[in-house]
């Protein structure tokens, strides 16, 4: 397991990201929006961004450049952002990076279809690149949660789109964690790795590990099926850079002993 961030969660800024990812014993980075004015990949400087990626010899784990964040039903909408996702793949090609996450429609279930087709398009022509698309279950889309997400990917039936899992996103919208994994083992490419507690009616955001996710039984859980990709932290608590310092020491600890034998847990 590649213990990752996202690096915007914390800030925008290139050189402190990646101080921070160096002084938080991180491997990667995911990428969603960088620079002075937080634009968005692919559309940041790239030959700075190069630079300083190889100076420090990190990889990126994934680019966020909020595709297909409309309504399913906008069917021009979506086709715009399939004819110009090739500049895109070609961003992903020039920096090193092979996953590509992208959202799940502004629409409901019903129009899951139209979503798998849009998806399947999108597929094809970032496999050529050799890049796999990362579909996460969000509110309020066509994947509200792990089991609609499963029958998406389903109705896609395209080895190049992977599942994108958020325990977090599955606690606050009142669902059990444990129960998202076992319907996307099978394609899981991605997970975000944020945590949750009880506030009032609703829920609020929590340290990492100190939530209601119960992060070590997830951990142990993607060890079983042998999931070894990124686990992308999302700093949600203040303030932010001593937060993402012992979420950082934290997810360290959890993989640490998750790969230990059931015994080494037992003895400590």
């Amino acid at each position: 397991m590649i213990p990752t961030w996202l690096t915007d969660s914390v800030t925008c800024d290139l050189d402190r990201a990646l101080h921070y990812t160096m002084l938080w014993g991180l491997e990667a980075v995911e990428l969603r929006a960088v620079g002075k004015h937080c634009e968005r990949v692919p559309f940041v400087n790239e030959a700075r961004l190069r630079r300083r990626l190889d100076e420090n010899e990190l990889p990126v784990a994934a680019i966020d450049p909020g595709l297909f964040l409309g309504p399913a039903e906008d069917r021009a909408g979506w086709m715009n952002e399939i004819a110009s996702l090739d500049d895109t793949l070609a961003f992903c090609t020039r920096i090193g990076c092979t996953r590509l996450i992208v959202s799940s429609f502004a629409s409901s279930p019903e129009h899951a279809a139209t979503a798998a087709e849009a998806l399947r398009r999108a597929a094809d022509r970032s496999a050529r690149a050799g890049v796999d698309l990362i579909v996460f279950h969000e509110a309020d889309t066509c994947a509200p949660d792990a089991q609609a997400l499963a029958e998406l990917l389903d109705r896609v039936d395209h080895p190049a789109v992977r599942a994108g899992w958020d325990p977090a996103s599955a606690v606050m919208q009142g669902d059990d964690p444990a129960d998202g994994l076992p319907r996307l083992a099978n394609r899981l490419g991605f997970v975000r790795c944020a945590d949750a507690l009880p506030a009032k009616q609703s829920w609020r955001p929590a340290s990492f590990g100190e939530g209601a996710v119960d992060w070590g039984a997830r951990l142990r859980e993607l060890r079983d099926i042998g999931y070894a990709g990124p686990l992308s932290l999302c700093v949600q608590v203040e303030p932010k850079p001593k937060e993402g310092l012992r979420a950082a020491t934290r997810l360290h600890e959890l993989i640490r002993q998750s790969a230990a034998r059931p015994s080494d847990h037992l003895a400590t």
